[in-house]
């Protein structure tokens, strides 16, 4: 098995690291990555420049493409034949905070699972619950393990097409999840607010400030396994069609 591992948080980013040498127990590992952070980079497809990627050398002495597109343009280059040998599967991550809920149409690490997904590939995005505000090096050991579990199970299974897995890791040790539940997304709560500023010249400029997103922890919800320290994987698929509302709208007059 030959596993595509890149992330949003980019080539250096430890949650990647940490994941890739998991990996690489079960499979063939090779990392295309961007060379900077794109997080809550969306889905983007690099159209207007030309796109580069060189080899770079890792902490633990392994090497890496960094690329200067985005996240699913590093799944894309590599689906378009930037390797000379073909990928079997795509891993992203591990995010250091979670995506759930709407964060799925914001984050990078999520739409470069959706970028395999558009390429017939298993798609995987791994992410981890850590405290917003953490102090110190994260400890990835625990999502590590998990994501290595999942595409493993995903190997020997078939995705269905057009689908990938959103997995969310709680931020605790190995023997303190007490399982995976299958779940569906839940509901975030953003607490965004504007923040104006101005410079030097008297200009206004703007941040999308406030504080971190929290999240409704409802049964069955991907918020709502993490609150029970269960890992969390939802089937997201790339038909954004409200099927249910389709049949009411055809009864409308245009």
């Amino acid at each position: 098995m030959h596993i595509l591992v890149t992330n949003d948080d980019g080539v250096f980013a430890p949650g990647l690291l940490a994941m890739a040498n998991e990996l690489r127990k079960i499979g063939k590992v090779t990392i295309v990555a961007p060379d900077h952070n794109w997080s809550a980079s969306g889905h983007v497809k690099t159209l207007s420049r030309p796109l580069r990627a060189k080899e770079v050398i890792l902490p633990d002495g392994s090497t890496a493409l960094a690329c200067d597109g985005a996240p699913s343009d590093c799944v894309a280059l590599v689906c378009l034949g930037l390797l000379p040998e073909a990928v079997d599967i795509v891993v992203s991550g591990i995010n250091p905070n979670a995506n759930l809920g709407h964060d799925v149409t914001y984050s990078g690490t999520v739409t470069a699972a959706m970028e395999a997904a558009i390429w017939n590939l298993p798609g995987i995005a791994v992410s981890l619950d850590a405290p917003e505000y953490h102090s110190g090096p994260l400890d990835y050991s625990t999502a590590a393990i998990v994501a290595a579990h999942v595409t493993e199970v995903i190997s020997r299974k078939k995705l269905p097409e057009q689908t990938l897995l959103n997995v969310n890791v709680p931020y605790c040790t190995i023997d303190q999840i007490k399982g995976y539940q299958i779940t569906r997304q839940g509901l975030r709560v953003y607490r965004d607010e504007l923040v104006r500023r101005e410079d030097p010249r008297g200009r206004p400029y703007y941040w999308i400030g406030g504080d971190a997103p929290t999240g409704v922890p409802e049964d069955g919800t991907d918020v709502g396994a993490l609150t029970r320290c269960y890992v969390s994987i939802t089937p997201l698929t790339l038909d954004l069609t409200s099927h249910a509302f389709k049949k009411e709208l055809e009864t409308w007059s245009f």
